[in-house]
């Protein structure tokens, strides 16, 4: 028997389940208890949403914190991120804050939620913080997948755009130059640059040269993201974009008001919200405007002021900002606008799966065109001539 975190001296009792393992397959009940905490381990967002929101309701109903989170352990589809909540159960049995016990948890818990379940036990309100945090990881997880599901489609047309048209320069191109030399007539500019292009892509040269050259590029991109001057220059790049720059600076807007807003509402100060707003950004331009607003911050300016210095801070924003610091709505100014940006990349996702569809359509129409007109071209040629 293997016991756990008392609460209101209530032991909670679990007993080790083996599940019979056959050629590496479990078979059998996993439990939570099969695995030793990691703080190593990741876990998907969804994971983490379901586990405040739960935690909030349970707090709310009433159940003491470590049986709620024992309870969690127990009932978490992954088992191995209920070892680690159980974990977290025993350190509070030992007297530990919640908070402390969940910063060894650093992969799974970021400095963000950290701050923000401190701030909640120091005000007593851990249930209503804990709620927040749910909300704020399901509206930055709907963001995220609103930007990824815009980007797919010209990656899409990409792929397919070279995929066919390899497969008729390999496929359908070499059969017609065969036709050609036996004519012996000067072929049109587009059809020799179809046939010239058709041998390069079926040589060996190509087939071992294309991957080299793709995985160079892909090393180079990835050492060059790395640097910090590489990640300034192509994130740069990325918000100057058409179409998707302006697209993804109103999702990094929507994400930092939202973020700003929770950890304000929660009583955090403005310099440590600013700076748990940079731990939360993924672009290094907007790094850059929050950490020249904390510089002027801690000189005593407003929050307002400092964003207007900027010329990546939308001026929407600044005027919202400056209104709630003087009505003293500040966090709730900010809801508001992330709100707003939040429906901005709703819309302008709409719109561009929208146009996409016949871009795609067109895209491949106008490839496959270009090829069948270059290989009809030299047969226009010649019936011309017979005509004459």
């Amino acid at each position: 028997m293997v016991e756990y975190g008392k609460s209101n001296n209530v032991s909670i009792k679990k007993k080790r389940t083996t599940p019979t393992i056959i050629f590496g397959i479990s078979f059998g009940e996993v439990s939570y208890l099969d695995y030793e905490p990691d703080t190593k381990l990741k876990v998907p967002q969804e994971d983490l949403l379901i586990f405040f929101r739960q935690m909030s309701v349970m707090l709310k109903s009433g159940v003491p914190l470590a049986q709620a989170l024992e309870l969690l352990a127990e009932n978490v589809n992954n088992k191995k991120f209920g070892a680690n909540i159980s974990d977290v159960s025993k350190r509070l049995g030992g007297g530990e804050e919640l908070s402390s016990s969940l910063e060894i948890y650093q992969r799974i818990f970021s400095p963000i939620m950290i701050g923000l379940i401190e701030a909640g036990e120091a005000g007593g309100i851990l249930s209503q913080v804990l709620e927040r945090l749910a909300a704020l990881i399901e509206a930055q997880s709907k963001i995220k997948s609103q930007i990824k599901g815009a980007l797919i489609y010209p990656v899409l047309i990409l792929v397919l755009a070279i995929a066919v048209s390899l497969g008729l320069l390999i496929g359908i191109v070499p059969q017609f130059e065969s036709l050609f030399s036996g004519m012996g007539a000067k072929l049109p500019a587009l059809t020799a640059f179809m046939l010239t292009l058709s041998r390069l892509v079926t040589s060996w040269n190509f087939a071992i040269g294309a991957p080299i050259v793709v995985f160079a590029g892909f090393y180079a991109f990835k050492l060059s993201y790395s640097s910090p001057q590489g990640k300034r220059f192509f994130d740069s790049l990325t918000l100057k974009a058409p179409l998707f720059g302006d697209l993804i600076l109103k999702s990094e807007v929507a994400q930092m008001s939202d973020t700003l807003s929770t950890l304000i509402n929660s009583g955090i100060p403005m310099v440590e919200a600013l700076e748990n707003c940079i731990k939360a950004s993924n672009n290094e331009i907007i790094k850059i405007a929050l950490r020249k607003s904390i510089s002027l911050v801690t000189q005593g300016e407003e929050l307002s002021s400092t964003f207007s210095t900027s010329k990546v801070i939308p001026k929407l924003l600044v005027s919202m900002v400056r209104i709630g610091e003087e009505t003293g709505e500040l966090s709730f100014m900010l809801e508001n606008i992330s709100n707003f940006y939040k429906r901005e990349v709703e819309e302008a996702v709409a719109i561009l799966t929208k146009a996409m569809e016949p871009a795609i359509i067109f895209v491949v129409a106008a490839i496959v065109g270009t090829i069948v007109i270059s290989l009809y071209l030299p047969m226009f040629g010649l019936i011309n001539k017979m005509g004459n």
